[in-house]
């Protein structure tokens, strides 16, 4: 086996585990999060983390298949572990970024949501009170 099909299996056996134990975290720890971000709607919040979890695979292990070849010259274990280590290190980021961009958004949702029961009357409105008249000018 050559060094650069190595690195490529090396890369492999490293990235796709890495994306399967993050996307289980996220999603573990996430329901959480989306259960607070919809409210009282359990299936709701279920239905969409299993949805970010598919994309989420989809994504990133798409970029991984993609970013498999390298065009680096790869003679010795020196330059296949420093070949590797910049290939993980992007889909480490890849993946933080991926993760912080979801946190945001859901926390936007979240933040509109409780903005939006803040509106919300504690009562229901009790009666009418007509307008008040115009001041007279003097």
């Amino acid at each position: 086996m050559t060094w650069i099909a190595a690195t490529y299996l090396g890369y492999l056996l490293v990235a796709v585990p890495l994306t399967i134990w993050v996307a289980r975290v996220l999603s573990t720890n996430g329901r959480v999060f989306l259960a607070d971000v919809f409210a009282d709607k359990d299936g709701l919040a279920d239905a969409v983390n299993a949805l970010l979890v598919v994309g989420f695979y989809l994504l990133n292990v798409g970029f991984v298949l993609l970013f498999l070849r390298t065009g680096a010259e790869v003679a010795s274990l020196r330059e296949l572990l420093e070949v590797l280590s910049r290939k993980i290190g992007v889909v480490m980021v890849v993946l933080g970024v991926l993760h912080f961009a979801n946190v945001y958004v859901f926390n936007a949702i979240r933040r509109r949501g409780r903005t939006e029961a803040l509106r919300t009357p504690p009562l229901p409105p009790q009666g009418y009170l007509p307008p008040m008249p115009a001041p007279q000018p003097r």
